[in-house]
């Protein structure tokens, strides 16, 4: 099902690679859901990244990570799973960690909203929501 979506999206389309804790089903009513229960986001980032190229001609950040609510920033720090996040992309995409962005956690709902598929990861570390936008092949 995966495979098929990713192949049926076009260029700009979005797909949002969910940890454990965000609702994707209520939140992808218009899109595809797709439950990968036995994979960490960052696993699932790098999966996707060797089939589907980011949109780096259009966008400045094609990935788009959701960032720590600023009053919980003290608390949480910054989650060991952006540095994986980061690292996925500099593996596969060639213009590296500068297609990265950041994303305050009520925008990403509501970018995350239009998202042709949404993935739901079995990722148990907070924050590991990310948000591909493709580009052309």
């Amino acid at each position: 099902m995966l495979l098929k979506a990713l192949a049926d999206m076009g260029h700009g389309d979005l797909v949002v690679i969910a940890d454990d804790f965000y609702p994707s089903v209520s939140m992808a009513r218009d899109g595809i859901t797709v439950d990968a229960d036995g994979i960490g986001a960052a696993a699932m980032l790098d999966a996707i990244l060797q089939l589907m190229p980011l949109d780096t001609e259009y966008v400045e950040h094609p990935v788009l990570i959701m960032d720590v609510m600023e009053e919980k920033r003290a608390e949480i720090g910054r989650p060991a799973v952006w540095d994986e996040f980061i690292a996925a992309v500099e593996k596969n995409e060639p213009k590296g960690k500068s297609c990265v962005g950041f994303i305050d956690r009520f925008s990403f709902y509501d970018k995350a909203k239009t998202a042709f598929v949404t993935i739901s990861t079995g990722e148990r570390r907070p924050y590991g929501c990310v948000i591909l936008q493709k580009g052309v092949m």
